[in-house]
C-alpha cells in the first residue's frame, strides 16, 4: 500500500504548482510594460548630445510591436510608459536649480500627451497601411503638446533628434512636423516588414497588400530624404555678411547669476573689447555687426545710464552696431528684450520675446506653486510680458531674424522672421542656470534643424556656451566650450529664397493630423461596425 500510495502521487509532485503558474502568467504580462519603458529609453539615447539618431527607427518599432492590437487601456498604460521612459532623462535639466518635484511633474503632465497618442496608435494598428496612420496620430500629439498647457511645451519633437540624420533633409520639405512624421512611419514600418516575414514563415503564405504598404513605409521616407538634399543649399544670393559672436561667460553657474547682473554685462563687454583690440592687431577680420547673447544685460540699460554707459563704450570699441539681450521695464511691464545698439546712434532697434517660458519667465497658477513651495513664487516675482511683432534687425542692409533662446523650440516664431524678411537667423540663449546638462545641446540641435527648415544661417550666441555659427545645411562651422569666454567670427552667406517648409508653414502639420482624426474614425467606425455584427 505505501508502494502503491508513493507511486499514484509521484505525477502531482512533477507537475508545477499552481502559483509558479500564475507568477510565469504575471511576469510575462510585464513584458510589453518593460518593452514599453526601454523602447522609450531607447528614444531618448537617440538625442543630443549623442549622434544616434537612428535609435529612434527601433525605438518606434519596438513601440509598434507593444501597441499593435491592444485595447485602449492597455494602450494607455503602455503609452505612458513609454512617455516617462523618454521624458524623465531627457527633461532632468528642468531639476538642476529647482529640484526633483517639477522635473517629475513636467514629465507626468507631459507623459499624458503620449500617453493619448499611444491608445490611437492601437486604434489604428489593425488598420490598412496603419504605419501611416500611426505616424500621424504620432504627429498630432505633437502638435497639441506644443501648443497646451501653458501656450506648450514641444521639447522632444522627433525632429529634434534628426539633426545629425539621413532624414533631416525633409526640414526643408515641411518642416519639424514632416521630418518627424518620416521617422516615426520608417520605425513602424520596419516593424510591420519584420512581422509580416515573421508570419510568413509561420504560414507559408504572404499578404501582398500589407507587403508593399510596410515596404513603401520605410523606401518612402527614406528616398523622400535623399531627394530633399536639392533644397538645402549654403549659396550666398544676396552677399555676405561677416558676424560676430560674443560669449562672456558668467560667474558662477546656476540662479545665482542673477544676482550678479552687473558682472555678466562687463564680462560681454570684457569679450567685445578683446575682440576690438583683435580687429585692429589684424588677427580677425572686422564684423558687420555683433551679437550677444540673451541676459548679457539684465541691467535695463533705459533705466540705469552706467550699463548704457558700457555697452555704449563696447560698440563704439569694435565700431560696428551690437545686438544686446537686455531685461527691460516699460509701462510697468518686464520684457526679454533684443536691443540693436549702434556705436554713434544709440539704441534703434528692438524686439521683445513673444514665446515666454512657463515656470521660467512667468508662473502659471501663481498660487497653487506659492502653497507647495513659497521659494519658488519669491524667485519669480514678476512675470515678463509678451512681445507684439515678429523681430528682424535691419543692419545696414542685412536682415538679421531673432527667436530668443526657449522660441527656437516652436515652429511659428523662427519662421515668421524669414517670413518678415530675415536672410539669416540668430538665436541669443542664455542656458546658464541649466549648468553642464544635456539641454545646451538640445537647444543646439533645433538650431540645426531650423537652419535646413529654412535654408538660413543660424547663429547662436549664448551667455555660457556652447556658442555656434550654423550653415544653411545645419553643419556647425564653429563652436565655443563651455563656460569660458570666447567670440567667433566668420563670413556667412545670405539668403532670400524660401523653401517649401517656410512657404507651407502649418499646413503640412494640418495635413497630418486630418490623416490621424481620419485614421482614428475609421478605426473606431470599424469596431462598433463589427460589434453591431457580433451583437446581430
Amino acid at each position: 500500500m505505501t508502494v502503491t500510495a508513493t507511486s499514484v502521487d509521484q505525477p502531482d509532485q512533477l507537475q508545477p504548482p499552481p502559483a509558479s503558474g500564475a507568477l510565469r502568467g504575471r511576469l510575462l504580462r510585464l513584458v510589453p510594460a518593460a518593452a514599453s519603458v526601454l523602447c522609450g529609453v531607447l528614444l531618448y539615447v537617440s538625442f543630443p548630445p549623442r549622434t544616434l539618431w537612428w535609435l529612434a527607427l527601433p525605438a518606434f518599432a519596438g513601440f509598434g510591436w507593444v501597441l499593435r492590437g491592444r485595447t485602449w487601456k492597455a494602450a494607455l498604460g503602455l503609452g505612458y510608459l513609454f512617455g516617462l521612459g523618454f521624458l524623465l532623462p531627457l527633461l532632468v535639466w528642468t531639476s538642476v536649480e529647482v529640484g526633483p518635484l517639477p522635473w517629475v511633474a513636467l514629465v507626468a503632465i507631459e507623459a499624458i500627451f503620449v500617453a493619448l497618442v499611444g491608445v490611437g496608435v492601437a486604434a489604428v494598428s489593425k488598420l490598412p497601411a496603419w504605419p501611416v496612420w500611426a505616424a500621424a496620430v504620432w504627429t498630432a500629439g505633437e502638435a497639441v503638446r506644443a501648443r497646451v498647457p501653458f501656450s506648450g511645451f514641444p521639447w522632444g519633437k522627433i525632429a529634434f533628434g534628426q539633426a545629425d540624420g539621413l532624414f533631416l533633409p525633409l526640414a526643408a520639405l515641411g518642416g519639424t512636423p514632416v521630418l518627424g512624421f518620416a521617422v516615426v512611419l520608417c520605425g513602424f514600418g520596419l516593424y510591420e516588414a519584420g512581422r509580416l516575414v515573421a508570419e510568413r514563415r509561420r504560414t507559408r503564405t504572404l499578404r501582398r497588400a500589407a507587403a508593399t504598404a510596410a515596404l513603401l513605409s520605410v523606401a518612402v521616407p527614406v528616398a523622400g530624404a535623399v531627394a530633399a538634399r536639392g533644397l538645402v543649399s549654403d549659396k550666398a544670393e544676396d552677399g555676405t555678411a561677416t558676424v560676430a559672436l560674443i560669449q562672456g561667460n558668467v560667474p558662477r553657474a546656476g540662479l545665482e547669476f542673477n544676482a550678479q547682473r552687473r558682472a555678466v554685462l562687463d564680462y560681454h563687454a570684457r569679450e567685445t573689447h578683446k575682440l576690438a583690440a583683435d580687429i585692429r592687431a589684424g588677427k580677425v577680420a572686422r564684423p558687420d555687426y555683433v551679437l550677444w547673447p540673451e541676459n548679457s544685460s539684465d541691467i535695463d540699460p533705459f533705466a540705469y545710464a552706467d550699463a548704457a554707459a558700457v555697452i555704449e563704450q563696447a560698440a563704439k570699441d569694435v565700431g560696428v552696431p551690437v545686438s544686446v539681450g537686455g531685461v527691460v521695464e516699460r509701462d510697468g511691464k518686464l520684457f526679454n528684450e533684443q536691443i540693436l545698439w549702434d556705436p554713434a546712434k544709440g539704441p534703434t532697434q528692438t524686439y521683445d520675446k513673444r514665446q515666454i517660458q512657463p515656470f521660467g519667465e512667468f508662473l502659471p497658477l501663481r498660487s497653487l506653486v506659492g502653497a507647495i513651495n513659497k521659494s519658488w513664487t519669491e524667485m519669480a516675482r514678476q512675470d515678463f510680458s509678451r512681445g507684439a511683432e515678429p523681430g528682424v534687425f535691419d543692419i545696414d542692409g542685412a536682415k538679421v531674424g531673432l527667436a530668443t533662446c526657449y522660441e527656437a523650440a516652436f515652429d511659428w516664431a523662427v519662421r515668421d522672421t524669414v517670413t518678415h524678411g530675415a536672410q539669416m537667423i540668430s538665436v541669443p540663449s542664455n542656458n546658464a542656470t541649466f549648468d553642464r546638462s544635456e539641454m545646451t545641446y538640445q537647444q543646439l540641435a533645433m538650431s540645426r534643424v531650423r537652419a535646413v527648415e529654412h535654408s538660413r544661417t543660424v547663429t547662436v550666441p549664448v551667455t555660457s556656451g556652447v556658442s555656434a555659427v550654423i550653415m544653411p545645411d545645419g553643419r556647425i562651422t564653429q563652436k565655443t566650450g563651455m563656460f569660458v569666454p570666447a567670440y567667433l567670427v566668420q563670413k556667412v552667406p545670405l539668403r532670400t529664397s524660401t523653401t517649401p517648409a517656410t512657404d507651407l508653414g502649418i499646413l503640412p502639420e494640418i495635413a497630418l493630423v486630418l490623416v490621424a482624426a481620419g485614421g482614428v474614425g475609421w478605426a473606431i467606425g470599424s469596431g462598433l461596425r463589427a460589434r453591431r455584427t457580433g451583437d446581430a
